[in-house]
C-alpha cells in the first residue's frame, strides 16, 4: 500500500466518524413493519460458551465472565471486528433460553451506550451493515421482556445506523464489504416503518454492484470460495426479504444468484465443505447448504473452470485444483500462492488439504499459510510460486507478485477416468522452468495419479536454467511436492520408504506411492482453521528430489485399499508400473 492510500484510509476513517455523529441527528423510526424472520445460523456451542464468559473472536480466547463485552480491551484489530459486527448473535439465538437472550441484551445496549452515540470503534460501513443485519434478524429475541424505553434506544440506534450506511456504504471496498453494506441498507429499508424510501436506492445500488462484482462465471475478484458463499447468503436473504413484503427481486440480483450457485456447487467438497483456498475457510456448517436450498437454483451439469478452480469428482470422491492465477491488485489483499495446489476428500472424510488460512493467528502465520510450501503442490528451492510484495510502513497490505502469467489448461477422457492438465511459469523467471501437472481420477473414485513435470519451455528458459544449475554448484534445483494432510488423518511410512498409509476416521486406508523419483518422508505440518485458539497439528507427505535436466518427471499415486483387512498386504504390494 502506497502512501497516499494510507491517507486515503485515514480519510476514509475521518469521514466515517463524520457521519457517524450527524446520525445522531435522526428522528427514530417506531418500530418494524412486521415480525422479522431469522435467517442466520448459529453455533449451540459457541453461545454456551458466550454465555459462561468464554470470548473467542478471531482466534483470541478472553475470559470475562463478569466484565461486560465492550469493556474488554482488543487483543486485535481482527477481535474488534468480530465484536463489532455482531455475528456472536447468531450463536446467543441459537441457544435462546433466559440466560442467552439475558446476555444478547446486555452486550446490544451496551454497544449503545458506549458506542451507538458515534464514538469509537464499529462505524465502518461492512461492520454496520452486519451489525443491523444482526439486530434486526434477531429483533424479537432482543426486544422480548424491554420495556418502553429501552426500545426506543434501540430503534433509534438502528435508524442512526441506517442513514449511516445510506450516505457511507460506497466508502466499503467493492467485494464482500460492501455487499454486506447494502445488504444491511436494505433490510433497513424493508423491515423499519418509516424507512421504506432508503430500500429502492439502496436495491439499486445492490445490482450495480452484482453487475460489477459478480462476473460471467459466478466467481468474484478475490476467488476465495468462502467469501463467494457470504455474497450469495446476502443476495439470497435479500431476496428473501424482498418476496415477504411482496416485491420481486431485481434481475440483475437474481441472475448474480443463478450465476454464483453452480460455482459454489463446483467449489464444494463430499463432505459438504468448501474448498480451503486464498484466505477462505470451509464455511460456517450449514450455510452452504442452507444457502443454495433458499436460493431456488436446481443444480445443473457444467464444464469447465468455476472462478479459476477444476473439479474432478467419482463415486464419493472429489478433487479441487486452483487452475488459475491468483488475484491481483486490491483482490490479492489474502491471495495464496496455491496455482496448481489440490484437496481430497472421500466421503466426509477429507484427506488432501492446504494449510489454509493463518489470518486469525497474527501476521507471521498469515505470512506463513499464503506461500506455496503451506499447499498441496510443488516448490522449488523453498521459493513460492509467487512472493509477497512488502507492506508499506505502517500497513499490513501484502499483494502478491510476480506470480504465474500463464496457466493453460486441458481436459480429456482417460481410458478408467478423467484426466485433467495444468501448468504454470511462475519460477521460469528464476528457475526457467515449467510446472506442469496431470491429474487422472478413476471412474469408481478409488484412486488418483498425478505426475509433475519440470521443463524448459523455451531456449531462454534452458539458459536460466543452466545459469540456476551452475549456481547450485551442479547439484540440480531441489524440489519438494507436499501432500498436507488432515488432521484426523493418521499417516505411517512403510519400512523400505516407498508408501505412505493414511487411515481415516471412516476406517478407510489410502495409500500413496511414487515412482522412486526422489525421498519420501513424512514430516510435521498445521492445519489453521479459524475459530480455534492455535494451530492444529498435524502431517505431510513430502516427496523431495534435484532437477538436474531440462524436463523432471516425477509420479505419484493415492489409491483406496480394498478394506481394512487388506491394508497391510496393499500397502506393500509391487510397485505399478509407470509407462
Amino acid at each position: 500500500m502506497s502512501k497516499s492510500d494510507t491517507m486515503a484510509n485515514r480519510w476514509t476513517r475521518f469521514q466515517n466518524r463524520l457521519y457517524a455523529r450527524l446520525s445522531q441527528r435522526r428522528r427514530a423510526v417506531s418500530g418494524f413493519v412486521g415480525q422479522p424472520e431469522p435467517r442466520t445460523v448459529g453455533s449451540f456451542a459457541r453461545g454456551r460458551q458466550l454465555i459462561a464468559g468464554n470470548l473467542l473472536f478471531a482466534g483470541y480466547l478472553v475470559e470475562a465472565e463478569d466484565t461486560d463485552l465492550w469493556n474488554v480491551p482488543p487483543p486485535s484489530a481482527a477481535f474488534d471486528d468480530e465484536r463489532h459486527g455482531f455475528s456472536w448473535l447468531d450463536d446467543l439465538a441459537a441457544v435462546g433460553d433466559m440466560r442467552a437472550r439475558e446476555k444478547a441484551q446486555r452486550w446490544v445496549w451496551g454497544w449503545i451506550e458506549s458506542h451507538g452515540n458515534g464514538h469509537g470503534y464499529g462505524w465502518a460501513p461492512d461492520l454496520t451493515g452486519r451489525r443491523v443485519l444482526r439486530w434486526i434478524y434477531h429483533g424479537m429475541f432482543l426486544l422480548r421482556g424491554m420495556d418502553e424505553a429501552q426500545s426506543k434506544l434501540f430503534f433509534r440506534s438502528l435508524t442512526q445506523q441506517t442513514w449511516f450506511l445510506s450516505k457511507r456504504w460506497s466508502a466499503a471496498t467493492p467485494g464482500l464489504p460492501r455487499f454486506e453494506a447494502l445488504a444491511g441498507l436494505v433490510q433497513a429499508g424493508l423491515a423499519l416503518d418509516g424507512l421504506e424510501q432508503i430500500a429502492d436506492p439502496a436495491l439499486r445500488a445492490l445490482a450495480r454492484e452484482c453487475d460489477r462484482q459478480v462476473d460471467a462465471q459466478g466467481g468474484i475478484a478475490t476467488r476465495n470460495p468462502e467469501e463467494l458463499l457470504e455474497v450469495f447468503t446476502l443476495l439470497s436473504w435479500t431476496s428473501a426479504a424482498l418476496s415477504e413484503v411482496g416485491r420481486g427481486t431485481p434481475a440483475a440480483q437474481t441472475d448474480a444468484i443463478k450465476r454464483i450457485a453452480p460455482t459454489l456447487r463446483n467449489l464444494r467438497h463430499a463432505d459438504g465443505g468448501l474448498a480451503r483456498f486464498h484466505g477462505g475457510g470451509r464455511g460456517i456448517d450449514g450455510r452452504l447448504d442452507q444457502a443454495l436450498a433458499q436460493s431456488g437454483v436446481k443444480p445443473k451439469p457444467s464444464s469447465g473452470l468455476s472462478m479459476g478452480f477444476a473439479r474432478m469428482n467419482a463415486a464419493r470422491t472429489t478433487v479441487i485444483v486452483d487452475a488459475s492465477t491468483p488475484p491481483t491488485g486490491a483482490a490479492s489483499y489474502n491471495a495464496h500462492a496455491s496455482t496448481l495446489a489440490f484437496e481430497l476428500t472421500s466421503g466426509r472424510r477429507p484427506l488432501i488439504v492446504n494449510c489454509g488460512s493463518g489470518s486469525s493467528f497474527g501476521p507471521e502465520w498469515r505470512r506463513a499459510g499464503r506461500a506455496t510450501p503451506s499447499h498441496s503442490t510443488l516448490s522449488l528451492d523453498g521459493y513460492s510460486s509467487a512472493r509477497l510484495a512488502a507492506p508499506a510502513r505502517g500497513t499490513m497490505n501484502e499483494a502478491l507478485i510476480d506470480g504465474p502469467r500463464s496457466v493453460p489448461i486441458d481436459t480429456e477422457d482417460a481410458f478408467e477416468g478423467y484426466r485433467f492438465m495444468v501448468g504454470h511459469d511462475g519460477y521460469a523467471k528464476v528457475f526457467g522452468l515449467t510446472h506442469a501437472r496431470t491429474f487422472e481420477l478413476r471412474f469408481d473414485g478409488r484412486e488418483l495419479t498425478g505426475e509433475d513435470i519440470l521443463l524448459t519451455a523455451t531456449d531462454k528458459a534452458k539458459r536460466q536454467f543452466d545459469k540456476a544449475l551452475d549456481a547450485s554448484g551442479l547439484k540440480g534445483i531441489t524440489f519438494d511436492i507436499r501432500f498436507h494432510l488432515h488432521p484426523d488423518v493418521d499417516a505411517a511410512l512403510d519400512l523400505g520408504g516407498a508408501a505412505v498409509s493414511m487411515a481415516l476416521k471412516s476406517g478407510e486406508i489410502w495409500v500413496f506411492r511414487h515412482d522412486r523419483i526422489g525421498k519420501l518422508s513424512v514430516e510435521p505440518s498445521v492445519y489453521l482453521e479459524k475459530g480455534r485458539l492455535k494451530p492444529r497439528a498435524t502431517k505431510q507427505i513430502v516427496l523431495s528430489g534435484r532437477a538436474m535436466e531440462y524436463a523432471t518427471r516425477i509420479r505419484w499415486t493415492l489409491s483406496k485399499a480394498q478394506d481394512t483387512a487388506y491394508a497391510v498386504r496393499d500397502l506393500h504390494r509391487d510397485e505399478p508400473e509407470f509407462d
